[in-house]
């Protein structure tokens, strides 16, 4: 066989006269992790042939070949007993080999009308809309599990932080509550992406659509798309989707990070507010008492290869000229990481939050540290008219002599309370204590065990 055959056996080596290099083969070869992409290549391949019957491309003979031809395909490569080729590079290239094999002339016919340009843009964003409809069911399962946690713990006081100092006290349900709402960002960006991705490109063929009778709006119909894409330029060219898909996971893997990081500071013996299931820890190999929270220290590791993805993509789209170029074969591998982290974080937390025990005892013992109803305090006093200055005046004066004395404010008498203001009662014990200082904050989004039992009740509602 003379070189210049050699290289026709390429879809596309019509034009060359010589084989391409062994290591250039390799080198540009996808085939080792775009196969993942089989079942919407095929997919997309059989509603094509449908489209192309349909307008008198093919016949229906043709066209029924070509589908049966493409099942045979999918079994095989689902049974284990595919062949994946490097030398013929990409999924889509094997797949359509051995329809030809299976099929004879007819399968070479299955191309006509698109790109592998089109068609890759069209397989990317049927999988990538699959991959976040089960991650958008997953994020679901985090959300609810969250609730019930917090529904269980509305009554459970710890402190409240800032600066990781104590600041206020809080519920450990009130607390679970601020996750939930940025999951709740999180699941609206991801379904107001998932519009953006289910546009179809496939008729743009190589970058200016075709000459073949087609009928783009057939082909959307039968792949569950909105609607066509517009420009052909643009459809080939567009990874828009992907991107805005790894914005959605690095702030979704930010916010497990943050979680992650509360939970292994709550896991620790300085904070010992909760405990994790044996099932989500692992132990020391030289220190027999350790119990390790691994899975958040994982997830929280992990977030630092999401967000490396997103900039890869933006990185690899930021110089590109219209319209297809191959570096776009570059963005599989960091969507498809990333779509694998992602479901498999929120699998993990899914798991582990319900599983989630409060040590109620320490999370109060720590509230009760740190003055934590001193601003409490102070809105008493402006309630009895002091000036909030004044009263923030007054309250620190009072908060120097606890420290002097190593007493907490509620531990305190009423008469050393007068000294720094004689408008103190006995009733400034209701709002000293842990409890009437949770309750006190009775409002929309406020701390008492009612606003977040409703607010739990109108988010099981919205989930």
């Amino acid at each position: 066989m003379t070189d210049q055959n050699k290289s026709a056996e390429k879809p596309w080596g019509g034009r060359f006269t010589e084989p391409t290099d062994a290591f250039v083969e390799r080198f540009t070869a996808s085939v080792g992790f775009d196969q993942r992409l089989y079942h919407h290549d095929i997919t997309g391949s059989i509603a094509h042939a449908t489209m192309l019957a349909e307008v008198g491309v093919l016949t229906i003979e043709e066209r029924d070949t070509i589908i049966e031809g493409l099942k045979a395909v999918k079994a095989d490569i689902e049974a284990g007993t595919f062949e994946w080729s490097v030398s013929l590079e990409d999924v889509h290239m094997n797949i359509e080999a051995r329809l030809t094999d299976r099929i004879g002339i007819t399968g070479k016919k299955l191309h006509t009308g698109r790109s592998r340009n089109d068609q890759v843009a069209t397989d990317i964003r049927l999988y990538l809309r699959d991959e976040i409809d089960v991650i958008a069911e997953e994020l679901r399962r985090l959300q609810a599990g969250l609730l019930d946690l917090a529904e269980r713990e509305a009554e459970t006081i710890m402190p409240g932080f800032t600066h990781l100092q104590t600041a206020q006290p809080v519920t450990f349900g009130h607390h679970l509550l601020a996750w939930y709402e940025m999951l709740v960002r999180d699941a609206e960006r991801l379904q107001d992406c998932r519009k953006r991705v289910n546009v179809m490109p496939l008729g743009a063929a190589a970058l200016a659509g075709t000459t073949y009778p087609i009928d783009r709006s057939i082909t959307a119909k039968l792949l569950g798309f909105d609607r066509p894409s517009e420009n052909s330029l643009d459809s080939v060219s567009d990874r828009d989707f992907a991107i805005e898909f790894c914005s959605f996971a690095a702030l979704l893997m930010t916010h497990l990070s943050r979680f992650s990081e509360e939970l292994v500071l709550w896991t620790s013996a300085q904070f010992d507010f909760i405990d994790l299931p044996d099932r989500f820890c692992t132990g020391s190999s030289i220190m027999p008492q350790k119990k390790n929270p691994d899975v958040p220290e994982l997830v929280r590791g992990k977030t630092g290869r999401v967000n490396g993805h997103l900039i890869s993509l933006l990185t690899l789209m930021k110089s590109q000229p219209l319209a297809y170029n191959k570096d776009n074969q570059e963005d599989k591998e960091p969507l498809f990481d990333t779509v694998d982290t992602v479901k498999g974080c929120l699998k993990a937390y899914a798991d582990m939050i319900p599983a989630i025990e409060a040590r109620a005892d320490n999370m109060r013992v720590a509230a009760k540290r740190g003055f934590s109803t001193a601003t409490d305090l102070a809105d008493y006093l402006v309630k009895k008219g002091v000036a909030f200055r004044d009263a923030h005046e007054i309250v620190g004066k009072a908060v120097a002599f606890g420290v002097a004395e190593g007493r907490d404010l509620s531990e305190m008498t009423t008469d050393e309370l007068k000294r720094f203001s004689d408008v103190i009662g006995e009733d400034v014990f209701d709002v000293l204590t842990l409890e009437g200082s949770v309750q006190a904050r009775d409002h929309l989004g406020g701390t008492a065990p009612n606003q977040v039992r409703a607010a739990v009740a109108r988010a099981r509602k919205a989930l």
